[in-house]
């Protein structure tokens, strides 16, 4: 039986910034460099009360996004994925033999494709990842959302004025927008990723190594031409 860990809520932060604290650029330091990446942090709590934090960049939907052909709109399964994530185990480190669970999980998702595996359709990729999930949740851990009112008399207790959401991790489902360009882009890494695997690449429009542009006809040999 898999342990059931409780979720109790989502709180968005954001990531190290550049800007100074009374506002305005620091000194010599470049507008990309700013940081400030939306970040989310998911209240859980272990089977043994232990509560426990994870945080969740907002590229990890992107790449999630990129590397499975997931719907941009589709949090549900981009959450699903992401809060189990964690417990599927190595192949590669013994342990995992070792501990039921996770041997159990190991098992079921040996052989299944992975997002680099080169020549899988993204359907498949994502049905196989699924699997993964499903077999997480089937022998190591499931989340499932606290009862409401025990976070409500939580909420009450502690002399906080706001009502807890039905579902706690509405604030990510509601505040999150995925930007196209930025999940095509980051699909442009993984395409490019998964040719240069099996050798070198000639770049082309679609497959091309970062900061690079090759246009779709030859460019002019000298300038003004």
């Amino acid at each position: 039986m898999p342990d059931i860990w409780t979720i109790w809520d989502a709180e968005l932060g954001y990531s190290t910034t550049s800007l100074l604290q009374n506002g305005g650029e620091q000194a010599n330091q470049l507008a990309s460099h700013d940081g400030a990446e939306p970040m989310w942090g998911i209240s859980r709590v272990r089977p043994d009360g232990v509560p426990h934090m994870h945080i969740i960049p907002h590229s990890t939907w992107e790449w999630r996004c990129a590397e499975y052909g997931i719907d941009p709109d589709d949090m549900d399964t981009l959450l699903d994925i992401v809060l189990h994530e964690p417990w599927i185990p190595d192949p590669g480190d013994a342990l995992a033999a070792v501990q039921p669970g996770a041997a159990a999980v190991l098992k079921e998702m040996h052989g299944l494709p992975t997002c680099w595996t080169p020549g899988v359709p993204d359907a498949d990729r994502l049905a196989a990842h699924l699997a993964r999930i499903e077999a997480v949740k089937t022998h190591r851990v499931v989340m499932v959302p606290e009862n409401r009112k025990f976070r409500q008399d939580v909420v009450d207790y502690v002399g906080l004025a706001m009502t807890v959401p039905l579902d706690p991790l509405e604030p990510v489902k509601t505040l999150t927008r995925l930007d196209p360009a930025r999940v095509a882009a980051r699909r442009k890494t993984v395409d490019y990723y998964r040719a240069s695997r099996s050798g070198p690449v000639m770049p082309n429009f679609d497959i091309k190594p970062p900061n690079t542009f090759m246009g779709r006809k030859p460019w002019p040999v000298v300038a003004g031409g």
